[in-house]
């Protein structure tokens, strides 16, 4: 664009009409079918993008002009988006412009009707400064003009001349993955490459793959599989040892925070520069789970987000949707429930302890609280703020009533033994017939996806946690990343950088997927026509990372997250053996959840 172009589009104002046609479509929104809503952190990724491309134009174009009125608008979107305070001297800053100039500029944007002005004290005196709907809403028809026409020119346009593709995901590295390739130098080290692990299906399937991954790594591999819980507490005993007994180690995404503070985990920031990581193939969530402080400690190597699992056969017959509301999977479940038919509700995690404290979290979630007292951020809350009183746990709350309530009388249309149920066993009764929904991790469709004679083969579909009425539904998201243990030796850690790098590649994601895993931490291979052939849930999960429904917040990476887990798993439980009422129940774990954050310096 050249300069008196620019000068006479700033004097026009932002989101005055273009200077020239459009040969493809009229001036003004998009259609509805083509606004796809973007996520939080797409959006940021679209404005990390634009704010590059006006730093090159003014480094290396002559007589380029950053555009004030863009500048601004991109600052307020972000801090709109990141729920941070703008302020009338933070936007003139952000302007680039002089003083003078960009308070004239934040006037005629007022005057526009662009930014509004909300009081900041009684008195009205100060005030903070937000873009308008208005605003929100051109910029949001700008943002996906913008992905359409660069999904055109990278040939990612699809479904009816949509670009439907996440904005910053790595989608031309392949269109179909190859198998892994072998590396031309061994990884030099003696003995075998030991690593810890969870049992569960993608782990199972790396092991199955032990001999290829050996040849392909040239050095033997030592894999132990534990549960969850003896996972994370051998990976503190490991901690505690002068020299580490593992080369890597399966880390739960709410760990990151307690290992990272307790030295458990080495920052991996050196080697994600160094080697180049395709950071945006991963879909965001996951890869957000990896972080402390900014810091990655880990690489995804699945990405698994809690769904309901529902028998659309048994659906259809009672003629019933698919559950969007807590109130509508109620009714769902006591419409299915037919004990004289050998067939209940729903199953869950009801079992004592860390099964049953994360159900209480997640239905916490569904009723729009998270378990501490984070930040709101969107339509959702900023897992990373986790200082001081936002570490406050939020358990005797008006969302921690309501979640109560909640699974009190979910338990009326439970599968029988559900107050024993974990992880497996609430899949295995969903897998055989017993039940006609069941939450599950989606790591655990295997049980049922590759059993034809399961009564769920072949009828299952997935949706996100029905919400609480109004709320939009989310799918907690879960999953384990590949770490360093800090104390390994030096000797040995390039060699097992090199290692988690290869066992968390897009090739070695598809191998796992084709041999029994379904679940997938990269957009490349979600895209991947071998990988989308072989299970539903893998499209499914793809969807709902596009669209924002991943959410990290219901299980924020508190470094104490475990032992308040493990709180509620006792007292809701109690809760529903009816030892306890819920008021007392839940007034019990919050007293003992503040003295444990108390105790540890919290606030």
């Amino acid at each position: 664009m050249s300069t008196m172009r620019r000068v006479k589009r700033q004097e026009e104002g932002f989101g005055a009409a273009p200077p020239r046609p459009r040969p493809r479509r009229e001036a003004g929104a998009l259609p509805a079918d083509e606004r796809l809503a973007f996520t939080p952190d797409e959006m940021l990724a679209f404005m990390d993008f634009l704010e590059e491309i006006e730093a090159e134009g003014e480094s290396v174009l002559p007589l380029f002009t950053p555009d004030p009125y863009l500048s601004m608008s991109l600052f307020l979107m972000r801090n709109h988006l990141e729920g941070k305070l703008t302020t009338l001297s933070s936007l003139a800053a952000a302007s680039g412009a002089p003083y003078a100039t960009a308070m004239r500029r934040i006037a005629d944007m007022t005057e526009r009707g662009l930014i509004d002005q909300r009081p900041r004290s009684a008195s009205g005196k100060t005030f903070s400064l937000h873009p308008s709907p208005a605003l929100i809403e051109a910029f949001a028809d700008y943002a996906h003009r913008i992905k359409l026409s660069i999904g055109r020119a990278l040939g990612l346009a699809a479904k009816g001349g949509v670009a439907d593709y996440y904005f910053g995901g790595t989608y031309l590295r392949a269109q179909v993955i190859p198998m892994p390739a072998a590396s031309t130098e061994p990884l030099g080290i003696s003995g075998p490459l030991r690593i810890l692990v969870h049992a569960d299906p993608t782990f199972m399937a790396m092991d199955s793959l032990k001999r290829q991954f050996e040849q392909l790594l040239g050095v033997s591999i030592r894999n132990r599989a534990l549960s969850i819980d003896r996972l994370r507490l051998e990976a503190l005993a490991n901690a505690e040892r002068a020299s580490s007994a593992y080369d890597i180690i399966a880390v739960d995404l709410p760990w990151i925070g307690e290992f990272a503070e307790k030295g458990v985990l080495a920052p991996l920031e050196d080697c994600v520069a160094r080697e180049d990581f395709h950071l945006g193939d991963f879909h965001q969530a996951g890869w957000h789970g990896c972080l402390h402080r900014g810091k990655p400690y880990g690489m995804p190597i699945q990405t698994t987000p809690e769904l309901l699992f529902y028998r659309r056969d048994l659906f259809d017959e009672a003629g019933l949707e698919a559950p969007r509301t807590t109130v509508d999977l109620l009714a769902a479940a006591r419409a299915l429930h037919r004990p004289a038919r050998n067939l209940r509700g729903i199953a869950w995690n009801g079992a004592r302890g860390t099964p049953l404290g994360h159900t209480f979290i997640f239905a916490m979630a569904d009723f729009g609280q998270p378990v501490v007292n984070l930040r709101p951020r969107g339509d959702g809350f900023d897992p990373f703020d986790l200082t001081g009183e936002r570490l406050r746990p939020m358990i005797d709350s008006e969302g921690g009533r309501r979640a109560a309530d909640f699974l009190m009388e979910l338990l009326d249309v439970s599968a029988p033994g559900v107050l024993t149920m974990s992880w497996f066993e609430r899949v295995k009764a969903y897998a055989s017939g017993e039940v006609a929904m069941a939450y599950g991790y989606s790591l655990l469709a295997p049980y049922f996806e590759l059993d034809p004679a399961s009564p769920a083969h072949g009828t299952t579909e997935y949706v996100p946690h029905p919400g609480a009425p109004g709320r939009r539904p989310i799918a907690p998201v879960g999953g384990y990343v590949l770490g360093i243990p800090a104390n390994l030796s030096q000797e040995r850690r390039l060699a097992t950088e090199n290692a988690v790098r290869l066992l968390t590649s897009a090739e070695a994601c598809k191998l796992y997927i084709t041999n029994g895993s379904r679940v997938c931490p990269r957009y490349s291979v979600c895209a991947d026509p071998d990988v989308r052939g072989l299970s539903p849930i893998v499209g499914v999960v793809d969807d709902m990372a596009r669209a924002g429904a991943l959410q990290l917040w219901p299980r924020p990476p508190a470094p104490e997250f475990a032992e308040i887990t493990a709180i509620l798993g006792e007292e809701i439980h109690d809760m529903l053996c009816r030892r306890k009422t819920p008021a007392a129940a839940l007034e019990d774990a919050q007293a003992r959840a503040d003295a444990l954050m108390r105790a540890a310096g919290r606030y």
